[in-house]
């Protein structure tokens, strides 16, 4: 699941966007790869962390996280 948030309408990219992955690290990876941007330079927000299922089996509840482009300083 992809939300994208904040369009930045005079140039029509995204500023922000919310996904999920089995781990935080892999929804920040896919939140990344869909900016296109580098790590230094987003800041990352962990919405929720993943939840094991039944007796420690993987996706009762995805890991949740918020990818923010960085505003440039002037």
């Amino acid at each position: 699941m992809e939300n994208s948030k904040n369009n930045c309408p005079q140039s029509g990219k995204l500023t922000s966007i919310e996904t999920e992955g089995k781990t935080p690290q892999e929804a920040i990876k896919k939140a990344l790869s869909t900016l296109g941007l580098a790590r230094r330079e987003v800041e990352v927000k962990i919405l929720s962390e993943e939840e094991k299922g039944l007796f420690g089996m993987e996706g009762a509840r995805p890991a949740k996280v918020r990818v923010t482009l960085r505003k440039k300083k002037a």
